[in-house]
């Protein structure tokens, strides 16, 4: 579909920074990026309250004046503007949204470590951590539960830990780091008093 004469006049006037222009192209497209913002937060899983679609929709409009309106300065016309912008868009949100997941598991990891490795470094907040430990324990079983026991509750070295559980002391670590891995990956945790 071509550029249709109407949107070819409002961007002429949207790019001349007619005032009354950024209103009537927040208007005409605002439903279009609202769906768009919708349609990709459900194909990656991801659920958003209003408040966070009407955001991402306004970052995305803050987007088109950046750099007098760049963005909109290399459109060519040779596709409709609303095909344009919902493409534009749509790359904006699957962007927004990765970089989101990725800092929240960041925070996912961060926080499941500063649980684990701060028992025992201030009584005031240990026993708080040590529930909180416990609780990610009884997410595992056997030898796991027995490592991660035995090294963030009770100190004990890899040494010791490879004779209790019965591996090679060399495989202590790394079946540690698995242990971690695997509860980052598993449903949320209950979050740390702390944060």
């Amino acid at each position: 579909m071509a550029l249709v004469e109407l949107d070819r006049r409002l961007l002429e006037r949207l790019l001349v920074k007619d005032p009354q222009a950024w209103q009537q192209f927040v208007d005409r497209f605002l439903g279009a990026v609202l769906h768009t913002v919708r349609h990709v937060a459900h194909l990656r899983s991801m659920s958003l309250d209003t408040h966070e679609v009407d955001d991402l929709a306004a970052d995305f409009f803050k987007m088109m004046l950046e750099n007098d309106c760049a963005i909109l300065r290399r459109f060519r016309g040779r596709s409709s503007l609303a095909t344009y912008l919902v493409v534009i868009a749509r790359r904006f949100v699957v962007n927004t949204l990765a970089k989101r997941a990725a800092a929240a598991r960041r925070r996912k990891e961060q926080s499941l470590e500063d649980i684990f490795s701060s028992v025992g470094q201030n009584q005031s907040t240990d026993l708080e951590r040590r529930e909180e430990v416990e609780s990610l324990l009884r997410r595992l079983k056997g030898r796991e539960a027995a490592l991660v026991r035995g090294f963030y509750l009770e100190n004990k070295s890899y040494g010791q830990l490879s004779e209790d559980v019965g591996i090679p002391q060399n495989s202590v670590g790394p079946m540690l780091s698995r242990i971690l891995a695997k509860l980052r990956k598993a449903p949320p945790y209950p979050n740390s008093a702390a944060g």
